[in-house]
């Protein structure tokens, strides 16, 4: 897993700097990817793209991970610190998550969020 970890980590790193063009660049082109605003899911780089930068332009989220572990199946499970502050700074969540991602050929092929218990 440390090949996977440490995309992971740039994946991070990458989203918290804003940096989308990195981030895509390790997602698959076909990825399905967890839409936590609103709901289901996003497709594909263009749809990855679009829902970051409205995100972004709502609120001002960072993750942190704490800890990488594989699941059954090969998923790797992130679990992460994650803030989430509104445009103004003020603080609007708190929370660590749990976030599963399948990897295929070196890139993120899904990610889905998970509730920790």
């Amino acid at each position: 897993m440390p090949d996977e970890a440490e995309l992971l980590q740039h994946l991070y790193d990458r989203f918290n700097a804003r940096d989308v063009d990195a981030v895509l660049a390790v997602l698959h082109k076909d990825v399905v990817w967890a839409n936590g605003m609103e709901g289901g899911t996003v497709h594909g780089h263009d749809g990855v793209r679009s829902y970051w930068t409205r995100q972004w332009t709502l609120i001002d989220p960072h993750v942190r991970p704490m800890s990488f572990a594989v699941e059954g199946q090969g998923t790797i499970i992130a679990t992460v610190h994650q803030t989430v502050r509104d445009l103004t700074g003020r603080l609007l969540a708190d929370k660590v998550v749990g976030h599963a991602f399948r990897i295929e050929d070196g890139l993120v092929r899904r990610f889905d969020i998970r509730t920790l218990t």
